[in-house]
């Protein structure tokens, strides 16, 4: 007589969770309660079929359930982007950057810096103003990082690893990378110093401004990181 296939070793690890789940549920249920595995275990570890299958019962949602079109379009194009070598390693925020850059070029060309901030900042004043409500409505200083940098998709999609603590948000200067190859091929003449002195502080000053919270803004550190935090 043949003998059975042996278990492989998914099957034995299944087994052996559900003699543990079983074995929790038994010990927690008092005599006589009624307690213990619920019947789809004891199915299960009886050799009896499930109601719903394993997958199903420890199954959990993704959170992209009806728009798993969205997601795909999304991973195909980190793929496609990530895999864009030449003329150097591109990142998800390259496009992002690039826009930035050659608008600030243009301010910098035509001598308008200031307007150019002012403009931006005038832009974003539905959702400053939604934003200083709430912290007018909490005293919740903390409101302003977490709207300028943390559900702001122009932030986080631009500083790619953008660091969350309480009262303080850090981040790697995100424009040093495409400067560096387009001031070489003559596309920008712009400096790390000239962006972040002329465009990204006095930008994140201004929404603080609006919000009526101060922010302290370090200079680009020698680690090229960026740190903005609620000032004491």
């Amino acid at each position: 007589m043949s003998q059975p296939p042996r278990k492989t070793l998914k099957s034995r690890l299944i087994s052996w969770l559900m003699k543990k789940m079983m074995a929790s549920a038994g010990a927690s249920a008092a005599p006589g309660s009624g307690g213990g595995p619920p019947p789809w275990v004891k199915a299960m570890l009886a050799g009896g079929g499930a109601p719903q299958s394993m997958a199903a019962m420890l199954a959990t949602s993704s959170g992209f359930e009806g728009r798993e079109k969205l997601l795909g379009d999304a991973v195909s194009m980190a793929i496609r982007t990530l895999k864009d070598t030449t003329p150097y390693q591109h990142d998800m925020n390259d496009a992002l950057v690039k826009m930035h850059l050659t608008s600030v070029q243009f301010a910098k060309n035509a001598g308008v810096m200031s307007d150019y901030v002012a403009h931006d900042i005038q832009t974003m004043q539905p959702m400053l103003q939604r934003l200083k409500g709430m912290i007018e409505k909490t005293g919740e200083k903390e409101i302003a990082l977490a709207g300028i940098f943390d559900r702001t998709t122009c932030l986080y999609q631009l500083c790619l690893d953008l660091k969350s603590e309480p009262g303080k948000r850090s981040f790697t200067f995100p424009f040093s990378k495409v400067l560096a190859i387009s001031r070489r091929i003559g596309q920008f003449d712009l400096t790390d110093d000239e962006v972040h002195r002329q465009w990204l502080k006095p930008r994140i000053e201004g929404y603080a401004a609006v919000l009526g919270v101060k922010l302290d803004i370090s200079d680009i550190g020698s680690d090229n990181r960026v740190v903005v935090s609620l000032a004491a």
